[in-house]
């Protein structure tokens, strides 16, 4: 049996093993190194969701140099490491701030809204080091690895000193967030965020607010096309670009932000309708809602993720379904801040595609995301059976790596090889059969038993 892996993540579990075809466990490997020195590894799953309806019983994925070269059927004895359980693509966070995880336990028993929520929050960004900045990312990182994330997407705004002097490498943050995903072994879209204004009216950054601030939208541009450079080497990392929101950006620089999204042909993402006071402001200053402005302003493409979504119009829903963005809910997080529950079902049905992310990391499971997702719009709607197990699925994996930029997700020839097992006996499914309904319904975190990312068999916690 394979008991230590080169992921950096802790304890492994027992649960891989060698098949009869041979081949040796990797022990010190680098991130990215195959499991075995010859030029193909392959594994086999005794059921994997391969995207259909159903389970696909005895599937054998050939991975060559962190990517699936083949999916075929066979048996463990063909296979030269062996995956017991359901084998599922990795699970993505395609919306995460790391820095917050430090707020967990701390905030969830005061009272307020999110407006009062954010003074702690504030406080925490403006005691941040880049060096104390990349430890903390790293341990929620290898947190959400043990978990089954395997993708996370990082919306990151903390960039200066918290006078908003620009450190002497201005993409100090960006690199130690890049950093602290290597030494997790995860891979990372950091989506490098503009905010540049305090509300909808155009005032100011507040003085908590000035370390988010590049001053402009030109400094912050050229200081996001120096850090895709300076990443452009690392093949587990993408650069995204993101509009805070539309209280964070001034309408003028939407369009800016969305033409660097498409000159570095990255993802572009934004906050948007979380608050029924934005809905509120955007009106009174703008006359639409956030969705209207956006759209207005052609920031709404099919590279868009709106993240939140949470107070929509059916106007709103229609816009976002034309234009082909994605939007990205955040369940734990929404109702740990009273946001409210955003119309998931409305979206869907429109054709939007949905994926999910961990946000404030004060829960970091997205199977519990995806339980979340169909709980919600049960108790709205009073009606059961609303998103089948296979949109669950997909919301919690594919879609957000598409949502991220990387957009060959799944378990399928050309994919990275990006999957996990899930124990179909574990406590939470044991009964269940351990079909794909039962996953989405039934499992966390605890039944996630093996972590597999670019090729290599990660440690658990």
């Amino acid at each position: 049996m394979i008991t230590s892996f080169p992921c950096g993540v802790g304890q492994s579990t027992t649960s891989l093993a060698l098949g009869s075809g041979g081949g040796t466990p990797p022990t010190s490997a680098a991130l990215g190194s195959p499991l075995q020195e010859k030029p193909v590894t392959t594994w086999h799953a005794p059921r994997a969701w391969l995207a259909g309806d159903d389970l696909t019983p005895d599937v054998l994925i050939g991975v060559e140099e962190g990517r699936i070269v083949s999916v075929g059927s066979g048996t463990a004895s063909q296979a030269d490491a062996s995956l017991s359980g359901v084998i599922l693509p990795g699970l993505v966070s395609a919306h995460s701030h790391a820095f917050h995880r430090a707020l967990r336990g701390r905030t969830h028993s005061a009272g307020g809204d999110f407006w009062a929520w954010r003074a702690p929050m504030y406080e925490l960004a403006n005691s941040l080091t880049p060096d104390s900045y990349r430890v903390l990312a790293a341990k929620t990182f290898k947190e959400m690895v043990s978990s089954g994330i395997t993708t996370v997407g990082e919306f990151h705004y903390v960039h200066h000193q918290p006078d908003g002097t620009p450190y002497d490498d201005p993409n100090a943050f960006g690199l130690a967030i890049a950093d602290a995903a290597d030494d997790a072994g995860i891979r990372l879209t950091l989506i490098d965020t503009a905010y540049l204004t305090s509300d909808v009216d155009g005032s100011p950054v507040l003085a908590e607010q000035c370390r988010f601030s590049d001053g402009s939208i030109a400094a912050w541009r050229e200081r996001v096309l120096a850090l895709a450079e300076a990443l452009a080497h690392r093949p587990m990392v993408r650069v995204g670009v993101a509009a805070h929101s539309v209280r964070g950006v001034g309408v003028a620089d939407l369009e800016r932000i969305r033409l660097t999204a498409e000159e570095l042909d990255t993802p572009l993402h934004i906050h948007v309708s979380e608050q029924v006071s934005e809905n509120k402001a955007t009106l009174t200053a703008h006359g639409a809602t956030p969705v209207g402005l956006l759209s207005r302003k052609g920031f709404l493409t099919e590279r868009t993720t709106l993240v939140h979504a949470t107070h929509l119009t059916a106007d709103d829903i229609t816009t976002i379904a034309e234009s082909g963005a994605m939007v990205c809910f955040c369940p734990t997080t929404e109702s740990d801040l009273g946001d409210g529950i955003g119309p998931a079902t409305e979206l869907s049905e429109a054709g939007v595609p949905l994926c999910l992310g961990s946000d404030s990391n004060a829960v970091v499971d997205i199977l519990r995301e995806a339980y979340r997702l169909e709980q919600h719009d049960r108790l709205r709607l009073q009606r059961r059976g609303i998103h089948t197990p296979q949109a669950r699925m997909a919301a919690a994996s594919t879609i957000g790596m598409r949502s991220l930029g990387w957009h060959d997700g799944g378990i399928a020839v050309g994919g990275p090889a990006d999957f996990i097992a899930v124990d179909p006996e574990s406590d939470e499914l044991s009964g269940t059969g351990g079909d794909l309904g039962a996953i989405v319904s039934a499992a966390t975190r605890a039944s996630v038993t093996d972590v597999v990312i670019a090729g290599v068999a990660c440690k658990r916690s």
